[in-house]
């Protein structure tokens, strides 16, 4: 998701009983850029997902 979006998102998993739920997170907005823009935060993104996703949790 955007970081505009970040507290939303934050909101909703404490209200699904999910505080502190991890998420990746992009820069804001994503409607008009570049291709190569969308690349370098695709690459920002896969790279927290996969941290997310292999990475023990505390």
């Amino acid at each position: 998701m955007t970081d505009r979006f970040v507290r939303s998102a934050e909101v909703m998993g404490e209200l699904n009983g999910l505080p502190g739920y991890p998420f990746a997170v992009i820069g804001h907005p994503i409607a008009n850029n570049s291709d190569e823009i969308l690349r370098e935060k695709a690459v920002v993104a896969a790279a927290r997902i996969v941290s997310l996703l292999t990475e023990r949790q505390a």
